[in-house]
């Protein structure tokens, strides 16, 4: 085991952690924002929305990651720097990067699998409870935000926390892309040191520790959400 070129890469894997963290963080929160609609709207319909949303959640869930990245950026990335109103607008900065298309699939992909968790989740609540709170006078929305999402957002907890750990370890995959998050980096030390295992190793570690804390983060959002409210 030769550990000599670790000074000489930390800056880089310091990097590459953040960017890890990022990606994660980014495509949870704005895939869970998509997810509530996607799985209310499964429940409660229109019908036309209801399939839209169920199609939506089979196609993801139906096809690799992978593909659907390379569909974003080798799609959505060649097709933009053709149309001219795009490449002179403010956003190209952005469109231009793989990171763009990275959270972008990584966040699609979680919408695509929470919001059929959250469908479940949704469907669990006891229909007495709700048409309880309907006889007390509250309105559709009141019902939602203060009986329906918090109830099934508790059935759904410990899925959620594993679904989470499923995330991160999808957020090797945008490397394919160029960007260089945490794995991103060991390949280019791989390829500069020519050492095969020490870099995965310690990539390896990392997740395991990244792992733990959203294991810990999760098991201490459980205690604190009541079991019944």
């Amino acid at each position: 085991m030769d550990w000599s070129w670790l000074p000489e890469y930390s800056g880089m894997l310091l990097y590459g952690l953040w960017l890890t963290v990022y990606l994660l963080v980014t495509s949870c929160i704005f895939g869970m924002l998509l997810a509530i609609p996607i799985g209310l709207v499964q429940v409660t319909g229109p019908w036309p929305l209801a399939w839209l949303a169920k199609g939506f959640c089979t196609t993801i869930r139906g096809t690799p990651l992978l593909i659907q990245i390379w569909l974003l950026y080798y799609g959505l990335g060649s097709l933009f720097p053709s149309i001219p109103w795009i490449r002179e607008s403010f956003m190209w900065p952005i469109l231009r990067e793989g990171i763009f298309y990275g959270v972008l699939a990584l966040t699609i992909s979680f919408a695509g699998y929470e919001g059929e968790i959250m469908r479940g989740g949704f469907m669990s609540v006891p229909k007495g409870e709700l048409e309880a709170a309907r006889a007390f006078g509250m309105s559709r929305f009141t019902v939602l935000h203060r009986i329906w999402f918090p109830r099934a957002f508790r059935l759904v907890l410990p899925t959620l926390g594993g679904e989470v750990i499923g995330q991160l370890k999808a957020t090797p995959l945008v490397a394919t892309i160029t960007v260089m998050e945490i794995f991103g980096v060991s390949s280019k030390i791989r390829q500069d040191t020519f050492r095969v295992y020490e870099p995965l190793i310690f990539v390896a570690a990392v997740y395991f520790c990244l792992t733990f804390v959203i294991t810990r983060i999760f098991g201490w959002i459980e205690r604190q959400v009541p079991q019944k409210r």
